[in-house]
Order: C-alpha cells, then sequence, then structure tokens
C-alpha cells in the first residue's frame, strides 16, 4: 500500500486512530453498492471492477493545490497513514485545523469512483470546516447550515472532471447512503453521511 501526498498542512488533531470496525467492514460496502447496474443505463457511466481488498482514493484540494493518493483500507481494516494522509488534505483551509474524517465517506467516495469509472482524482471545494468557519460562512450565506456536517468530518463538496455534474449527482443518489445536494450554477456535489436525503441549490 502506498500514500502520495504533496505540500504540507498543520495538523491541530488528536494521536490518528486505527479503523477496525465490523460497521464499516465488507458487507456494509457492499450493501451500498448493490445498485451498481442500475448505473449502466445513465450515459458516460459503466461498470467496472470492484476491488474488495483494497480501497484507495485520490483528491486534490482546490483551495490549497494540495493533492493525495493513497490505499485506506486493506488486508480487513482503515490504514492510519491514508486516513491521515486524507484528514490534512480535507483540513479547513482558512484555520489550518483537522478532523478524523468519517470512514462512510471515503467508502462513499470510492464508490462513486467505482460508478463513475473514473481513474481521476477528485476536486474538493469543501471538506472539514471548523465550527468558526462555518459560523462565519453561515453567516454570509443562507446556504450553508449551521449545525452542517462539514463541522463532523462527516460530509464534502466536490466534483470529478472529465465526467458531467449530472451523471455524477445521479451516482451519488443511486447509493442511497447520505444526503446528496446538486450545486450546478457552482458546479459541484454535496454528499455526506447523514439521513438519506437530497436537495438542489
Amino acid at each position: 500500500m502506498s500514500t502520495s501526498l504533496h505540500s504540507h498542512s498543520r495538523d491541530h488533531s488528536d494521536s490518528v486512530r486505527i479503523f477496525n470496525k465490523k460497521k464499516y467492514g465488507r458487507r456494509h460496502f457492499l450493501k451500498a453498492g448493490i445498485g451498481a447496474c442500475t448505473l449502466l443505463a445513465l450515459p458516460n457511466v459503466q461498470a467496472s471492477p470492484l476491488d474488495l481488498n483494497e480501497r484507495k482514493l485520490a483528491l486534490l484540494n482546490l483551495h490549497t493545490g494540495e493533492r493525495v493518493k493513497t490505499t485506506y483500507w486493506a488486508e480487513g481494516q482503515y490504514v492510519s497513514e491514508g486516513l491521515t494522509a486524507i484528514k490534512k488534505v480535507l483540513r479547513d483551509h482558512r484555520t489550518g485545523e483537522t478532523y478524523e474524517i468519517d470512514p462512510n465517506l471515503l467508502d462513499m467516495l470510492q464508490l462513486l469512483n467505482y460508478k463513475m469509472r473514473s481513474k481521476k482524482e477528485f476536486h474538493v471545494i469543501s471538506g472539514y470546516r471548523s465550527p468558526a468557519t462555518n459560523a462565519q460562512l453561515s453567516a454570509r450565506s443562507n446556504g450553508v447550515a449551521k449545525r452542517s456536517l462539514h463541522m463532523q468530518g462527516k460530509a464534502i463538496d466536490l466534483r470529478l472532471p472529465g465526467h458531467m455534474l449530472s451523471d455524477l449527482h445521479n451516482a451519488a443518489l443511486s447509493l442511497q447512503a447520505g444526503g446528496v445536494g446538486y450545486y450546478p450554477k457552482s458546479d459541484f456535489i454535496h454528499i455526506d453521511t447523514g439521513h438519506v436525503r437530497q436537495w438542489r441549490g
């Protein structure tokens, strides 16, 4: 397994945790991927083999220019090194604060890659947000929830280069694994691990 992290970041979190929880294991991952066949009817979306032995992600933070390509799950457990690298790239770029990212969110991203048959990195608009940052954004815009799941490491705003946003949106909806927001004017979707729901911004 390997982790590639470019540039530097400040890590204000507690010690790194190693995840090995059954609730995040193979059965959960398969359950979220059951709807893959429904994606075949969408334009520009094809099926591809899903490797259940390793889970990998590639991310680019559009605010900092930092990118990571890492294996975050291998041999039946979450990989501490990979989780730490992802956490740093998804930190609050305004304050430098980091937060543990919900492993379920990472699994949703991995499944989106599978469903979109993409080898490209996700472009991240917003990952973790500190309470202070979220309060500032919420004061400026009604579109930012005061209790946003971004503050809990359970939400991300992103796009996937080379793919239509509508296809990515439909793929995210098909997971039925959490919240999905569609923001076509700003060219990104929001996904989170909260209750299954959808909206348009």
